[in-house]
């Protein structure tokens, strides 16, 4: 049998365990591993399983995954989260519509914490839906712009998948943590604009929230502070060149806990619950990712990539044609494939093709990541639309998916741009202090 037959039937069988929900580390490890076994040699496979672990738990670089996991994890458990809503909040309820964008805007601040789009989505789903209710905000709108909202997480830095983009492509983090701030700014200025649109059209969707007197409003601004000053330190540190990656994710997760701490919220139990989430999560990223450096080995001996390559080659398009064919994929594949294990998947086969025609990885790691948000809320997957339907069980599965298409359609023009203006990605980076 040939290397590329035995590459086809290891990501046919490499499919059907996900599609039966087998997790994706090990899926991916059994099918690298018995692939690598079986095309060069069992000590072969081993040699690279121990290696390749090794390698990546002493990596460095991947210490700014837990800190940064447990920064998001010691806001929730201390209420800094909910301070991030309660300030937009106050300044924009009363408006039509007022709620729903102020949901989203907690979402990207959230984001800035946690880097997880499951953990916006869940965190903000529990403390607006029921505000929203007591409104009688529109379902669809309400459970939309929370599903939607929780996608911020995976794009506004810090993002867990810009990491494992970094390590998968070698790429610098910093450099991918400051592409993702300009577009993750536009995608939220998106966000609110459909909601501003849906409530324009049809204004009994979300009506307008309480007034709050500008005392309010400068109150619940200086509860959000400690948040704003650790979001500002850790990306402007980054960009500024005064902190590193890993650096900066250290300064950022200490100062949350210092203010925990002053605010009188971080209890041993807390910091408790806050480091056993941050332990399980950094598990399963590493997992994800050793699983993925024993599948890539085995793409690469079933020449798999080449083919691609070639095929798209012969294509005889201009190199953005090519970039949106593979976008293309990427938009069905979401249909279907979680997250990381569409990114792990795919990128040793498509990332030398980019890399090939001479585009810049940097750009389409942002781009890449875009298309995973939208993946979050599309159907049957959607994972962020069964976290809101967790959240709130008597909304049916059907609203909550039709209430997320119009965020879909924004996420959607927000791609188009950053294709046609790379700028909006590469300005940031580009002008990094080194």
């Amino acid at each position: 049998m040939s290397s590329m037959a035995v590459g086809g039937i290891g990501m046919v069988i490499l499919l059907v365990l996900l599609v039966l929900r087998i997790p994706v580390a090990l899926a991916m490890f059994a099918v690298g591993f018995c692939g690598i076994a079986y095309l060069n040699g069992f000590s072969s496979a081993t040699s690279l399983m121990a290696s390749e672990s090794f390698t990546l738990a002493s990596s460095a670089e991947l210490v700014v995954v837990p800190l940064f996991i447990l920064m998001g994890n010691v806001a929730t458990e201390t209420g800094m989260s909910r301070r991030l809503y309660d300030a937009a909040y106050a300044i924009i309820g009363n408006v039509r519509g007022g709620l729903a964008s102020a949901t989203v805007i907690g979402c990207g601040g959230f984001a800035a914490l946690s880097g997880s789009s499951v953990a916006s989505a869940l965190t903000m789903g529990k403390v607006s839906l029921r505000e929203m209710d007591r409104f009688d905000y529109d379902p669809r709108l309400s459970t939309g712009c929370v599903a939607a909202g929780g996608t911020l997480g995976i794009l506004i830095p810090p993002s867990t998948g810009f990491v494992i983009y970094a390590i998968l492509t070698q790429q610098s983090i910093g450099r991918l943590f400051l592409a993702g701030v300009l577009p993750g700014l536009l995608l939220l200025g998106m966000f609110i604009l459909t909601i501003m649109l849906l409530c324009w059209m049809k204004p009994e969707m979300g009506p307008a929230g309480p007034t709050t007197s500008f005392r309010e409003k400068l109150r619940s601004i200086a509860g959000a502070a400690p948040i704003l000053v650790v979001i500002l330190l850790t990306i402007g540190g980054i960009y500024a060149g005064l902190f590193s990656p890993v650096e900066a994710a250290a300064v950022g997760a200490g100062l949350v806990i210092l203010f925990g701490a002053l605010m009188g919220k971080m209890t041993l139990a807390t910091l408790w619950n806050a480091t056993r989430d941050s332990v399980i999560t950094t598990a399963t990223v590493m997992l994800i990712l050793i699983a993925a450096h024993m599948i890539n080995p085995f793409l690469a001996l079933s020449h798999i990539p080449q083919a691609v390559g070639e095929f798209l080659g012969a294509l005889s398009l201009p190199p953005v044609g090519i970039l949106c064919v593979i976008l293309l994929c990427y938009l069905v594949l979401g249909c279907f494939l979680e997250g990381f294990a569409m990114l792990v998947l795919t990128m040793p086969i498509f990332f030398p093709v980019i890399t090939s025609l001479g585009l810049d990885p940097i750009w389409f790691g942002v781009l890449v990541v875009l298309v995973l948000e939208m993946g979050l809320i599309s159907p049957p997957v959607g994972v962020n639309v069964f976290i809101v339907k967790s959240v709130a069980p008597n909304v049916p599965l059907g609203t909550i998916f039709r209430g997320v298409l119009p965020f879909w359609l924004a996420m959607m023009a927000t791609l188009a741009l950053l294709v046609a203006f790379p700028q909006i990605v590469t300005v940031l980076p580009n002008t990094m202090i080194q």
